[in-house]
Formats: structure tokens, C-alpha cells, sequence
């Protein structure tokens, strides 16, 4: 019986099988885990048989997973030595960008349409807290998060950012007015500390040391936090939403403050001396906002 499988599905059974890790697999091939998952469980349908053995915490493959892999990546291989013989070798380029966590949590899912259409481009993200690493690690595209008055000729502005309260999605408190997030435990995240001042003075509130302050160094973490019930946290709006739209425990409690801060691309070199497809992903991501 004749199969008609997608290459792609191909390509991520062979990085998972070899990997062993559906996330690992995304990071080499560049796509988001949610794709590779899906192309898994497609070319496991259209074959009718299990290729991996899922665990909480480990991934196996099954005998005819086992079977299946080498022939795979003997194909694959034939492909890529084909193609590179008729048509000579591809150039390939990896993009490397920085981001906070919480902003590359955001732009993770959108990813997959920039590499849709740049196939031969490969995506590195990487997080930045507080050191700047980019002596040790360069970096094509860094992104900050930065008010007006910080802003310099080099910075191009991507975004007005509001914020927003938000509470675990299951909790049964109501929370509806800005003055009832000062009975519970706040959330704050380091070198951010302003986003609560900002959001209840937006509401002519002042900060208050009633209930428990809890302290980390992420958005993202932050909203974890939130999500297992530890209290309520002030967080940009555009990650609230993300989170939420990712199914986690989390709701938004009130309406957005402005946060007057915006979301810059740092430009370090001179326009004629950005390779393409790096200036392709700066487009891109313009259009993201």
C-alpha cells in the first residue's frame, strides 16, 4: 500500500528519534514542540502503528520505531546529498535573538510563520536577565524592554505595552475593583517593581504592605506563581494574554493601565552591514506587533 508521507513529519521523527525529546527536536529543526508533537502523531496515524513509547518525563521509541529510524535517515540523507549535488550546497544562516523569557514565551508560537516562508534560515533564541551577554554570546536581534526617556537613535520602538492584574483562573475570590488586589499576596518581578506603582496609581491607589510580597525575576515565572495560587502579580498585557491562550491558570482582573514603556529592537550596526535575512526577520517581526 502506498503511503503519502510529508517530509516534514519525516524530519521530525528522525531529530526526535534521535534525540529523544520532542523539545530538543523543535530546538534543532526549528519549530515550535507543539508542531513536532503534531507531525508525530500525523505520520504515526497515517501508518497505523505507535513510533514512541510517551512517559511523563522520558520518551522511548517502540521496536517498530526502532525499525523505522534508520531507513528514515537513510532517506533523508540520500535527499540532502541529492539536492546538494545537483544544485550545490544551500546556505544556510542561523538567526540568533535575545529577548526576556516572557517576550520570547510570546513570540514562540508566531515563529513558525517567519520560517515557513525562509526555509533555509534557522532561529536561536536566547534569554537575557540582567548580565549582557552579548560580548560572550552575539546576537543578530535583541529586544528590550525600555520607557521614552531611555530611548536612543539606535533603539526602533515595536510597541506600546500596557499592563494588567491577573489571578488564578480557579480561585473562587472576586476580585472587582483594583483596590481589592491589595487584600492579597503580591507578586513582584525584579528590576519591574514599578508595574504595581504604575497600575495602582493608574487608579489612584498607593502601595500598601498589607499581605505577604513575594519576589522573583521573570514575568514568566511570575505567572506561574499566579497560576498556583500564590497571589496576584501586575504583568504586561500581551503575556497575560499569551498565557491565558496557552491554557494556563491565570485570568485577568481588571482593565489595562498604561505602562509607558514600549518594546525596542536594538540596532548595533550600520543598515548596509545587516545580513538579509536578519533585516527579513526584523520585518517580520514589525508586523508581529
Amino acid at each position: 500500500m502506498r503511503h503519502n508521507l510529508n517530509l516534514n513529519w519525516l524530519r521530525s521523527f528522525e531529530a526526535a528519534a534521535r534525540l529523544l525529546s520532542f523539545t530538543s527536536a523543535s530546538h534543532e529543526i526549528g519549530l515550535t514542540q507543539t508542531a513536532v508533537s503534531q507531525h508525530i502523531k500525523a505520520l504515526e496515524a497515517q501508518l497505523g502503528t505507535k513510533l514512541f513509547v510517551r512517559r511523563p518525563k522520558s520518551l522511548q521509541l517502540t521496536d517498530v520505531g526502532k525499525a523505522y529510524l534508520p531507513s528514515v535517515r537513510e532517506a533523508l540523507s540520500t535527499i540532502e546529498m541529492s539536492t546538494s549535488g545537483l544544485f550545490g550546497p544551500r546556505e544556510a544562516i542561523t538567526i540568533t535573538v535575545r529577548a526576556s523569557m516572557a517576550f520570547i514565551m510570546w513570540i514562540s508560537p508566531r515563529l513558525d510563520g517567519f520560517l515557513q516562508t525562509n526555509p533555509n534560515t534557522s532561529v536561536k533564541l536566547m534569554t537575557s536577565i540582567w548580565k549582557d551577554s552579548s560580548d560572550q554570546h552575539p546576537v543578530d536581534v535583541d529586544i528590550i524592554l525600555a520607557s521614552k526617556e531611555y530611548a536612543g537613535p539606535n533603539l526602533e520602538p515595536l510597541s506600546v505595552e500596557a499592563i494588567v492584574p491577573i489571578f488564578s483562573a480557579t480561585s473562587d475570590v472576586e476580585i472587582k475593583r483594583p483596590r481589592d488586589l491589595l487584600q492579597h499576596p503580591s507578586i513582584h518581578i525584579l528590576g519591574f517593581d514599578d508595574h504595581w506603582a504604575r497600575y495602582l496609581s493608574a487608579f489612584s491607589l498607593e502601595p500598601t504592605n498589607r499581605g505577604a510580597k513575594l519576589v522573583t525575576d521573570t514575568s514568566t515565572a511570575a505567572i506561574e506563581m499566579v497560576a498556583s495560587g500564590l497571589g496576584c502579580a501586575v504583568v504586561i498585557e500581551r503575556f497575560a494574554k499569551q498565557a491565558i491562550k496557552t491554557k494556563q491558570n491565570i485570568r485577568i482582573v481588571g482593565e489595562a493601565a498604561a505602562l509607558e514603556q514600549s518594546h525596542y529592537l536594538v540596532h548595533r550596526a550600520l543598515p548596509a552591514t545587516v545580513h538579509p535575512q536578519v533585516e527579513a526577520f526584523n520585518s517580520w517581526l514589525r508586523q508581529q506587533f
